[in-house]
């Protein structure tokens, strides 16, 4: 009789294994908003899963898109807005919204410029940041801002944080769940409410480990995931 434990890393090992360990990768590429609450998740999907590496590749949602359109090897895509998720359709499987989330203005601890709303960002005095129109930060940005003349246009919401708590920038537009983290302030302004971000996640057609990735685009789904999620200051799907 086979043990269970040997059966289980018979299983493991028929989904393939990732070079020179002998664990099995599981690849996720992931906005870089999701940065925190995806880290989280990571940890009970590998303490799940034993034996298995979950890796997380967070970037703009526009950056990965193309690099999926490249033919890089990830088994689940999950973008800030479902427009970039249509873009690369052909190589997904049956996207599903998680997560919603919006913008806020992100301003230096203490807000030294005294931003107090949208209108202030188009003062001569204030410098903003904001994420470059591809990415989807930057696209719910001139919906809301359509007339701002930003300093810098950054490749990802990260980047725009990390600008603003260092000082370098007045305020910059992020997203809500971003202003979680303590490095700045937020100022919410009520126009965002017209500009909602849903979030899609898929397997990949070519996952290289579709079984587990179907196990862990599952988690996102659960309550458990979407717990997580709300915490880190999501909205419901």
């Amino acid at each position: 009789m086979i043990k269970p434990l040997l059966l289980a890393a018979a299983l493991l090992a028929g989904c393939g294994t990732s070079a020179g360990s002998d664990q099995t990768t599981v690849t996720v590429f992931a906005a870089a908003s999701l940065t925190e609450s995806f880290t989280a998740l990571e940890k009970r999907f590998e303490t799940d899963n034993p034996g298995v590496d979950l890796r997380l590749n967070f970037a703009g949602s526009s950056a990965l898109a193309q690099q999926l359109a490249n033919g890089a090897a990830a088994d689940v895509f999950a973008a800030a807005d479902e427009k970039t998720v249509a873009g690369v359709a052909e190589h997904l499987e049956s996207p599903a919204v998680f997560a919603t989330n919006r913008l806020t203005i992100a301003v230096p601890r203490g807000n030294p410029a005294k931003i107090t709303g949208l209108a202030d960002l188009t003062r001569t005095d204030v410098t903003v940041v904001v994420c470059a129109p591809q990415v989807p930060c930057g696209a719910a940005t001139r919906k809301v801002a359509p007339n701002l003349r930003p300093a810098s246009e950054e490749q990802d919401v990260k980047a725009v944080l990390t600008k603003v708590a260092a000082g370098e920038a007045d305020a910059g537009l992020v997203y809500v769940t971003d202003t979680r983290s303590g490095k700045v302030d937020a100022i919410d302004f009520p126009e965002s409410a017209a500009v909602v971000n849903k979030y899609p996640i898929a397997l990949t057609k070519q996952a290289p480990n579709a079984l587990l990735a179907r196990r862990f685009v599952d988690l996102v789904l659960s309550q458990t995931g979407q717990n997580e999620l709300v915490r880190a200051g999501f909205g419901k799907p």
